[in-house]
């Protein structure tokens, strides 16, 4: 099928002549004023192959692919496409030599439809209708030959995030693309999406095509890649066999150390009930409800998951008992005592009341990033540190120092702006504060994510010794394995309600999806999209028995 960008035929590969390497990086070096983000990186990736790269944040990953998609320009090295030297100048040559990137965050314009996303600034005629027209066609086609079907006349906005993932593939197709670059491509995916799209994958490498795969979840380059390549620090560590490798010698390759990646706990001993939610309603900011007569408790020295796809109703819910935002109706308790949370100052009165939050954003909630660490360190309590009519600064440094040796934050400087943390260690000091003050109930929302490798495994253990020391946590994230593995009882909120609560130890992947998706107690299940089919067998499945621990192969790294 025809790009309807111009291409240069020589610059594909053709017949017996093609080199076997789709890309080939050699000498790749990268600098941001002092900081060497890529150092000398040599990559081979193999043509008609699936190429993991991983690493912790920082690593190097983004910017060595952005250099490869023409956004960034190398300080020295050279690029070999299809075994042709390159020098990529922007996006547009990089489309032009056959290489497509879908983005984390998708570049695709709300109230365009999708059809009208695909041809935005690939226009190959002077009228717009006859362009559409002929898109159109190969649109169908693309989509037919591998599983990506979606309305081409629906309104981008109105689709489902897996849905707006799939026009991204179809746009990089559309252009010509041979060589497609994912960056964390299931983070906002529900199991039967993120299932859907590996299938995806897998056709595009049997026709032929090149995929790079960025990624954190170590199941899913054990599931879908064929080779892997590990940076750390800006470097190339190391490349290998998927099927010889495992988990466990990726992270560790990743961090530089042992990393333990299952999370180690015994079993819960639940005492009273500390957190109640009664019939509890709560709309958004729009006055449309989000949150739909939920009801639910949290024990002492329990961890209770909340699972679900972002969007349903999660955020509402953990600003609503944290008294960040007035509930319509229903009833919070803490310790058998109904919390008044209305008004400006409704969370801290649920801080008084001995509830510690940890938000789900923590740039835009938990921190003020202009602030010093040790000022983060106190927010929200500050009242705590008066002296006279200031604070009393000594005690606040003292106290931040702490928190920085007991949480390993780096580096441990109490007088470092908080913006330039890392994303792991901006986490940590959110962590320190509520954790700290000793909280009856701590809820967390996203506890790890955009962290990296070895900070997910401190923060886990630090949730599960909080749970140990009798305290109540209530859990949500949307990742499933972080939900089973940490939490002693999953509800799953799909729509603003409760729809089912399952045992972790015994939970079947696929019925958490099928709930996550609203597909629960016989109804029918609810479609992921056009061309999924209900009846799925999830990531999560297929990759059970090479995640087990007799294979030694660890757990996902979230």
């Amino acid at each position: 099928m025809a790009s309807p960008l111009e291409t240069n035929p020589a610059q594909r590969p053709s017949g017996a002549a093609a080199s076997p390497l789709a890309i080939e990086l050699i000498g790749i070096n990268k600098h941001f004023g002092p900081v060497h983000a890529n150092k000398d990186i040599h990559l081979q990736i193999k043509r008609g192959t699936v190429h993991g790269i991983v690493g912790e944040n920082g690593a190097g990953k983004s910017t060595l692919m952005s250099i490869l998609y023409g956004f960034y320009s190398a300080d020295s090295g050279e690029i070999r496409v299809n075994g042709t030297a390159q020098k990529i100048a922007d996006s547009r040559h990089a489309l032009k030599l056959g290489i497509g990137m879908v983005h984390q965050h998708f570049m695709l314009v709300d109230n365009f439809t999708v059809l009208e996303n695909v041809v935005l600034g690939a226009e190959d005629s002077a009228l717009l209708g006859k362009t559409l027209a002929h898109a159109r066609t190969q649109l169908e086609g693309l989509a037919r030959d591998y599983g990506l079907e979606v309305d081409p006349d629906g309104i981008v906005e109105d689709l489902s995030v897996g849905q707006q993932q799939r026009v991204e593939i179809l746009k990089a197709l559309y252009r010509g693309a041979d060589i497609l670059i994912l960056d964390e491509p299931t983070g906002v995916l529900t199991p039967a999406e993120a299932d859907h799209l590996f299938r995806v994958l897998r056709k595009l490498r049997e026709e032929g095509k090149t995929v790079i795969l960025i990624t954190h979840k170590l199941r899913e380059i054990m599931a879908i890649t064929d080779e892997v390549s590990v940076m750390r620090q800006g470097a190339m560590v190391k490349t290998l066999t998927t099927r010889d490798t495992s988990p466990g010698e990726l992270a560790e390759l990743m961090v530089g150390r042992r990393v333990l990646l299952r999370v180690e706990k015994g079993p819960a001993h639940p005492g009273k009930v500390m957190l109640e939610v009664d019939d509890l309603v709560v709309t958004d900011d729009f006055k449309v409800p989000r949150v739909k007569h939920v009801s639910f408790s949290v024990r002492a020295g329990e961890i209770v998951g909340i699972a679900g796809v972002a969007g349903n109703g999660q955020s509402e819910l953990l600003e609503s008992i944290s008294g960040m935002r007035d509930q319509q109706s229903g009833t919070i308790r803490l310790n058998g005592t109904p919390l008044s949370l209305e008004g400006d100052d409704g969370a801290a009165r649920a801080r008084a009341a001995g509830l510690a939050h940890v938000p789900e954003d923590r740039l835009r909630m938990g921190l003020v990033s202009a602030f010093a660490e040790w000022e983060n360190s106190i927010l929200g309590y500050q009242n705590g540190y008066g002296k006279g009519l200031g604070l009393d600064i000594a005690a606040a440094k003292k106290e931040a120092k702490e928190h920085i040796e007991k949480f390993d934050i780096r580096p441990p400087s109490i007088d470092l702006k908080t913006a330039n943390f890392s994303g792991g260690n901006q986490q940590k000091i959110v962590l320190a504060r509520e954790m700290e003050r000793n909280p009856d109930v701590l809820i967390v929302g996203q506890p790890t994510r955009g962290v990296d490798i070895g900070a997910i495994e401190f923060i886990h253990n630090q949730i599960i010794k909080m749970r140990d020391a009798g305290k109540a946590i209530l859990l949500v994230s949307v990742e499933l394995d972080e939900i089973r593995s940490l939490s002693d009882r999953i509800l799953v909120l799909f729509d603003g309600q409760i729809v089912g609560e399952a045992d972790p130890a015994t939970a079947d992947e696929t019925e958490l999806g099928l709930m996550m998706t609203g597909a629960h107690k016989g109804s029918q299940p609810a479609s992921a999209g056009p061309g999924v089919p209900p009846a799925h067998e999830t990531l999560v499945q297929q990759t059970l028995v090479e995640m087990s621990p007799q294979n030694n192969t660890g757990g996902d790294t979230n």
